[in-house]
């Protein structure tokens, strides 16, 4: 199994950088590997979405489970897609001037050939979207 953890201050709130991992449907607009992003179903607590990822000769879609704290945390569990074990976390917490963003994810593919030959795409991906999503922060709010 492989376990991503990245975190960065950014002089946005929570709030801010919360709706922003948050809207799924943006994602293609500034995730260059996110061919698709789908809202499947959506409440205040919880949402589903499915993204589709195309990275290189890879491409797969996966569908999420995502519990929403709002402002504060997104939980996600894999619904369906090409892992065995997909999990991770989004946290906003407040600190002076701004918010720590941290991303947790463990993932690990449904079969050995497909880990080898997808996890060097995936891996990656998930280094990436914490500083991705700051960029994104930047653009959409300035500063």
């Amino acid at each position: 199994m492989t376990v991503v953890q990245r975190s960065a201050f950014t002089p946005f709130s929570p709030a801010q950088m919360y709706a922003l991992v948050n809207d799924v449907e943006a994602y293609p607009a500034f995730l260059p590997w996110c061919e698709r992003a789908e809202l499947l179903a959506h409440e205040a607590t919880r949402m589903r979405a499915r993204l589709t990822v195309n990275k290189g000769r890879f491409r797969y879609a996966f569908t999420t489970e995502n519990r929403l704290v709002p402002d504060r945390s997104i939980e996600l569990d894999l619904v369906e897609g090409p892992f065995r074990r997909f999990r991770g976390t989004w946290r906003f917490d407040a600190a002076d001037g701004g918010c720590v963003v941290a991303f947790n994810v463990e993932f690990e593919f449904s079969s050995r050939v497909l880990g080898f030959a997808m996890g060097a795409a995936f891996k990656p991906i998930a280094d990436s979207l914490v500083d991705a999503f700051k960029r994104r922060a930047y653009a959409v709010h300035g500063g």
